[in-house]
């Protein structure tokens, strides 16, 4: 599979490999690198909840091929209890904690509460001391229908910050990529019941078409719908579609 060439990154939300795709990953190796055999990126939940050392985020690092990425959440000592507001120290220490996965550190994801408002100042600030010390890409998965506004979205614009396309979706416009169009993150956390439901083909038909339309710089998506063990044969599904769409695509070789 080779989705960097369109700078597409493609995974789930963990590396956990669930015994029902078991036989798509290499037998052998440690379980990161038996699932970076087969995707190119995973998005890493548990920074949400705790710190890592750096000496195990940098043996991540080297258990996965050139051209790997990782991206990563922040706290919710950010997002969920400080809620936006006065988290320059924290943010930087964040920063520090995640530098040892170096060049292969992909988007800084921003997942927000669904009782958290677009408050202009307070996201306005937030946005800003993160952009002081992060240059790299980001996401927001704003959870509450007054971020989808045209002022939330020329905010993230401005600070050059991605909106996260998400299903299920708060209201249409979560479905849809928002803010800087330089970045695309798709999240799928399952539908109609969260984190359990599995995607038929008609729905991965349409996200592989979604994708290949994508004129972003670089775009992401990550199944979320990890509890039943449906994200890993979703991703596989949809890298195989991927790759179907691709080869009809090509030119002809020359005789």
């Amino acid at each position: 599979m080779s989705l960097a060439a369109r700078e597409t990154f493609l995974g789930t939300a963990g590396w956990a490999i669930p015994r029902t795709s078991a036989e798509a990953f290499p037998e052998a190796g440690a379980g990161l690198q038996r699932y970076a055999a087969r995707f190119n990126a995973v998005e890493i939940n548990s920074t949400f909840y705790r710190s890592h050392r750096p000496q195990t985020l940098a043996r991540w690092r080297a258990m996965t091929p050139e051209g790997f990425r990782f991206a990563v959440k922040t706290p919710r000592a950010i997002t969920h209890v400080a809620r936006l507001a006065g988290c320059a120290a924290r943010l930087s220490q964040f920063l520090e904690e995640i530098a040892p996965l170096a060049e292969k550190l992909g988007p800084i994801l921003v997942q927000l509460p669904p009782s958290l408002g677009f408050d202009p100042p307070t996201a306005a600030d937030f946005l800003q001391v993160l952009r002081t010390q992060w240059s790299g890409p980001v996401a927001v998965e704003p959870r509450h229908v007054s971020w989808f506004t045209p002022e939330a979205a020329k905010l993230l614009r401005t600070h050059l910050v991605a909106q996260v396309a998400a299903d299920p979706a708060c209201t249409a416009a979560a479905a849809l990529p928002g803010g800087d169009r330089g970045l695309v993150y798709r999240r799928l956390h399952g539908s109609p019941r969260l984190y359990y439901s599995t995607y038929g083909p008609a729905a991965i038909d349409a996200l592989a078409r979604a994708i290949a339309g994508t004129p972003a710089c670089e775009t992401w998506c990550v199944f979320d719908n990890t509890a039943s063990g449906a994200a890993a044969s979703d991703a596989l599904a949809l890298a195989a579609q991927l790759a179907k769409q691709s080869a009809q695509s090509s030119p002809p070789a020359l005789p």
